[in-house]
C-alpha cells in the first residue's frame, strides 16, 4: 500500500510527511512518500494534495506540473483512488476560487472558495488558531472524532459548498466555516491535520485505513 503526498512546489511538506509516516506505522498503512514523480502518483493507492499560499498560484503550479496533474486526475476520476486535500489542496477541489481573480478549480466538490467575512468585526482574518469542529455528517475519516474536538486553522478564504451533504464538518467563526468536505473517494480538510495534535493524527490514520 503506497500513499503519495504530491509535491508540486506549493508548500512545506516536511511536517505532513512525518505525520503521515508516523500514522502509517501505527495503523499498518503501508509506505508514505513525498513525490514529484508522475509515475509514482499514477501507481499510488492513496493520494494527498497539500497546499499553502493563494488559490491561483497553487492552481497554476499544479497544472504547470502536467505529468503530476494528469496522473492525479486519472487516479481519482478514473481509478477511484482515495484522495485527501489539505488546506489550499482542499480548496482546489472546488468549482472556482475567487482569491485575487476567478480561477477554475478541479470541480470535484461543487462550490466556490471566497474570502472569509465574519459577522463579528472583532474576529480577524486570516482565521488562525484552534477551533472546535461541528460534525455535519458521519464519515470514515471521522471515526473516533466528535463535535467539540479542535483542529488548527490558518486561512483567509473558505469553501462554500453547493450541496450540503458534501460538507462533513464546519467550525464557527462569525458564521459557519467549512472544515471538512467529501464525496465518493474524495475528502478534504481546511485545517492542517499534521499540526492538530492527536485529533489530526487520528484523522490521518483514518484516511490511511479508509477503503471506500
Amino acid at each position: 500500500m503506497l500513499t503519495a503526498i504530491i509535491d508540486y512546489e506549493s508548500g512545506n511538506l516536511h511536517s505532513a510527511e512525518k505525520a503521515f509516516q508516523r500514522m502509517a506505522v501505527e495503523v499498518d498503512g503501508g509506505e508514505v512518500v513525498v513525490t514529484s514523480d508522475a509515475d509514482v502518483v499514477a501507481r499510488a493507492d492513496r493520494l494527498v494534495l497539500p497546499g499553502d499560499g493563494a488559490f491561483p498560484a497553487c492552481a497554476e503550479e499544479l497544472r504547470g506540473h502536467k505529468g503530476i496533474y494528469d496522473a492525479m486526475v486519472d487516479a481519482v476520476e478514473t481509478k477511484g483512488r482515495p484522495f485527501l486535500g489539505i488546506c489550499v489542496g482542499m480548496q482546489l477541489m472546488a468549482s472556482r476560487g475567487h482569491e485575487y481573480q476567478l480561477t477554475e478549480g478541479l470541480g470535484w466538490i461543487a462550490g466556490d472558495v471566497e474570502k472569509i467575512m465574519p459577522t463579528d468585526a472583532a474576529l480577524k482574518v486570516p482565521h488562525m488558531g484552534w477551533n472546535n469542529l461541528v460534525i455535519d455528517h458521519p464519515h470514515a475519516l471521522l471515526e473516533g472524532i466528535k463535535s467539540g474536538d479542535h483542529t488548527y486553522f490558518v486561512h483567509s478564504y473558505q469553501f462554500h459548498v453547493t450541496k450540503p451533504e458534501e460538507r462533513l464538518a464546519h467550525v464557527e467563526y462569525g458564521g459557519d466555516v467549512t472544515a471538512i468536505i467529501g464525496r465518493d473517494t474524495m475528502v478534504g480538510m481546511q485545517f492542517h491535520p499534521e499540526k492538530s495534535q492527536d485529533i489530526g493524527l487520528r484523522m490521518i490514520g483514518n484516511f490511511l485505513k479508509w477503503a471506500p
